[in-house]
């Protein structure tokens, strides 16, 4: 085996998977990927679609200096079983943009500091589902996501007016929307599409306009979610935009039920979907499980709250608890989810009446209370509107935690909460079963 001397490299192995094919190769963490069948590996597009062959000639660098090769048969897409220190094994691509609706830009001083890194990588759409501009991308970039199939991409559109494009992300470049969409459609590239919808901006006619543009490009435009602007109180220096109310969310509602039953007749799928803050706003239903054609957009907030309401309902005959504790919880959640958490505490106390549940709206001091998801609660709102409400224990929105090494936004830890509140608190997730499993844990413990 040839050696050479060992350097920093950026496709470093990680973790290597229990019973891979890396393991049964003998790789290990601190190894490093240097080319699969010649080909130079810079990101993990690269290593995807490369990998994907069913015989491929594998050169590592081994963390001892050393060079191995090896000729591998295996099944169409098999994985070789690694993990890489950096997930995209470069550097993200950072946003050019300044959208004038950012949320970045409304964060205040202080907060942790990946909260303030804006990326607009298409890398990250595929492996992540986030949404991206296209801003920053060359064509030969956009060529490069075509030949390699990498698919469903997720673009953040908001209109396929140029000019009025450019204006909203502060961009030139973003003009090239419509013209991007439309090479992907060619080439059958599937595609989410985000609006992120503001009164006066790029709604009514404009809006027509966009829908009117994008329906054209179906079946590869699988689906479009139209979300409403979030607005903090950190807005000084910023454009002055507006939020919906309950008549301009209607307005909307009803403009968008047209495109809707357009696409239904033509199509056989709505293909635009709103996020459920606009019937929550008009002070509408939300529409039933069949409207939203499987949740292409759950992640967007379309149709959440309905998913959760139908998984809660399914599971709750399967809680089965026999409990004779006199305690009470309370349920700790945003505006947007206060009506559903309020409902979903009475179906709990029917099923459990020696246990109180109460549901307990927290507003967003914090960012504003034009704010209303769950997800941006922070830990000094909860405790500040909590620790003079009398319960045993906490439940808390998942979503308001960072997945990994549990934190809040304002970088207090589970232990902090528990100390300034006095009780232990537990998080439940937005899935109903996965949600009744939390009370039985709770019920459990307490």
């Amino acid at each position: 085996m040839e050696l050479r001397s060992f350097s920093e490299h950026r496709n470093l192995i990680q973790e290597v998977l229990p019973n891979s094919i890396a393991e049964e190769l003998g790789l290990e963490p601190g190894d490093e990927i240097l080319t699969i069948n010649g080909n130079k590996i810079k990101d993990i597009i690269d290593y995807k679609f490369h990998m994907y062959d069913e015989n491929i000639l594998l050169k590592i660098l081994k963390k001892d200096g050393s060079l191995w090769e090896f000729d591998i048969e295996k099944e169409f897409q098999e994985d070789l079983g690694i993990d890489f220190t950096n997930p995209l094994i470069d550097k993200a691509k950072s946003c050019s943009n300044h959208c004038i609706f950012c949320f970045i830009d409304q964060l205040p001083q202080g907060m942790r500091q990946t909260l303030y890194f804006k990326d607009d990588d298409s890398r990250l759409s595929f492996l992540q589902g986030n949404f991206i501009t296209l801003t920053n991308l060359k064509d030969e970039d956009i060529q490069r996501i075509i030949d390699y199939r990498i698919a469903p991409i997720n673009i953040s559109i908001h209109t396929t007016n140029p000019k009025l494009r450019q204006k909203i992300l502060h961009n030139p470049r973003a003009g090239k929307i419509l013209p991007y969409l439309k090479r992907f459609q060619e080439a059958n590239i599937e595609v989410q599409g985000q609006i992120v919808l503001m009164p006066q901006i790029n709604d009514g006619v404009e809006l027509d306009h966009t829908l009117d543009d994008l329906i054209d490009l179906y079946p590869s435009m699988t689906s479009v979610a139209i979300v409403p602007i979030g607005l903090t109180k950190y807005r000084k220096r910023l454009a002055k935009l507006k939020t919906f109310d309950q008549i301009t969310a209607k307005a909307v509602i009803d403009q968008v039920k047209k495109y809707q039953d357009q696409c239904l007749k033509q199509y056989g799928t709505k293909l635009i979907f709103l996020s459920d803050e606009f019937y929550i706003t008009a002070k509408e239903d939300i529409p039933p499980e069949e409207h939203y054609e499987g949740y292409p957009q759950i992640e967007n907030g379309v149709g959440m709250v309905r998913s959760f309401w139908e998984e809660f309902k399914e599971a709750l005959p399967n809680l089965q608890l026999n409990t004779k504790k006199n305690i009470k919880v309370l349920l700790g959640t945003g505006h947007l989810a206060a009506p559903l958490m309020n409902r979903i505490g009475q179906y709990l106390n029917k099923a459990i009446p020696s246990v109180d549940f109460e549901t307990v709206e927290i507003k967003n001091e914090f960012f504003g209370e034009s704010i209303t998801v769950s997800g941006l609660l922070t830990g000094r709102d909860v405790i500040a509107q909590l620790k003079d409400k009398p319960s045993d224990v906490i439940m808390l929105p998942k979503n308001m935690m960072r997945n990994y090494d549990p934190i809040t936004l304002d970088d207090l830890k589970v232990e902090d909460l528990e100390n300034a509140l006095s009780r232990p608190i537990y998080f439940g997730p937005w899935n109903g079963q996965q949600f009744i499993d939390t009370i039985r844990q709770v019920l459990g413990d307490v």
